[in-house]
């Protein structure tokens, strides 16, 4: 058997396994974009919610609901519309920390990601002469890598020398744990923070958070996560695992819309600790003195002190039909489907028969791995990319320097569109 006829005999295959899959899909819960090519499945097999995701079907009569109210109520919304502007905030709180595990009072909905690591580092990252570097991954999202250098010229230190970046051994493509924790033991003298993403944005991989926490912590570093790829992809225990802070945003995963408002957690220990610094706001002060409007901020005991502004209407209105799916279903329903997605995936792409001009980088291991596929592709992974998208209506997306990545997220992708990716991935690169 061919590989062109192997791949085609699955599909009646992943045909099958959707008529018997229910749990933890929301398919009907989204927006997905008509298929005009000339593939015939009706809708885009979208493998690309890992940069943004869909939109809830919910979000337009949101939207609608809260420009009425602006219309009818102007300034008088803040407390008198149908869901109250002045802490409408506080209403996507609790959901949000489910996505988490997290505490309600350790979450806030607020900014982008971008600006809340900058609000958390400047709260967190206390360096002294000796313990001044930043530890985070080579393959860091540039704008984390951009943050953390930023925060060590602001407090006097040489980027180049203070931020500290791990490399995967040589000819590997992802970090081994015990290289990470090893490193930590090592230069824990001289180490004042660590800053690693969840889940790595071109690998897809899966770091051990417990675990890293846990040691970075047993030697007095302070700890943050980037959990831009983790949030609503995998199952995360924040509060149990205890690092002192993270950020994320909630356009891919978590459906909030192109820009949308991001979050981020300060663990409970912290909360209510008042000779933390921070670079504090309106926002940020107990709402039962903010409108005495005192010169001096009076920090309330949750993560709403590090908020500064009041809340992105607009911004944040996409994320009440959002996060309603998140709470229907669960994310153990979510992570369950998302590893039999993910999996089958991987079986199409790399299985038998034959040998495939491309490789996956992404840890084989489900527990080392959220629902993304990070497939290496020689020559040219845009215009490969690009043919998915205009020949076979898959969509995906590239990340230098030879990066296709493929994301089946669990609430609306399906096995018959993983076929298809597998399918046209496999076509198009040979």
């Amino acid at each position: 058997m061919t590989a062109a006829t192997w791949i085609d005999a699955r599909e009646d295959e992943a045909t099958a396994l959707d008529e018997g899959d229910a749990a933890g899909s929301a398919r009907d819960s989204f927006l997905l974009p008509r298929d005009d090519t000339s593939s015939g499945y009706g809708s885009l097999a979208y493998l690309a919610g890992n940069s943004l995701g869909p939109q809830p079907a919910g979000v337009a009569d949101d939207v609608r609901r809260e420009l009425e109210d602006w219309a009818a109520r102007v300034v008088e919304g803040h407390w008198s519309a149908r869901r109250p502007w002045g802490d409408y905030h506080a209403a996507l709180r609790a959901p949000m920390a489910r996505v988490v595990g997290a505490l309600d009072d350790e979450v806030v909905v607020m900014n982008s990601l971008t600006a809340n690591l900058h609000f958390l580092l400047a709260s967190f990252y206390r360096p002294t002469t000796d313990r001044y570097r930043i530890v985070i991954e080579d393959a860091a999202f540039p704008s984390d890598s951009y943050a953390v250098r930023s925060h060590a010229a602001f407090r006097g230190f040489d980027p180049d020398d203070a931020v500290v970046r791990l490399r995967p051994r040589p000819g590997e493509r992802t970090l081994r744990t015990e290289d990470v924790l090893a490193h930590l033991g090592a230069e824990a003298h001289r180490t004042a923070l660590l800053l690693l993403g969840g889940v790595n944005y071109l690998t897809g991989q899966l770091m051990d958070v417990a675990g890293i926490t846990a040691t970075a912590r047993d030697h007095g570093i302070s700890v943050g996560w980037d959990l831009a790829h983790a949030a609503g992809n995998v199952e995360l225990a924040l509060h149990d695992w205890a690092p002192d802070f993270a950020a994320w945003c909630t356009y891919k995963y978590l459906n909030g819309g192109p820009g949308s408002t991001a979050a981020a957690f300060v663990h409970e220990r912290h909360l209510g600790d008042e000779t933390l610094h921070r670079l504090s706001g309106w926002w940020g002060t107990d709402p039962s003195v903010r409108f005495e409007m005192r010169a001096e901020l009076t920090p309330i005991a949750s993560a709403d002190a590090w908020a500064v502004s009041n809340p992105p209407i607009l911004s944040m209105t996409p994320l009440v039909s959002s996060l309603a799916v998140f709470e229907e279903v669960g994310m153990p329903a979510i992570r369950a489907r998302s590893v039999a997605l993910t999996a089958y995936l991987e079986q199409l792409l790399v299985g038998e028969p034959g040998e495939v001009p491309f490789a996956v980088v992404t840890p084989s291991d489900p527990d080392a791995r959220g629902c993304q596929l990070s497939v290496s592709v020689p020559g040219d992974p845009a215009g490969i990319a690009g043919s998915l998208r205009s020949v076979h209506g898959v969509v995906c997306d590239v990340r230098p320097p030879d990066i296709v990545r493929l994301a089946p997220a669990p609430l609306f992708c399906t096995f018959h569109d993983c076929w298809r990716a597998a399918r046209a991935l496999r076509q198009a690169a040979t």
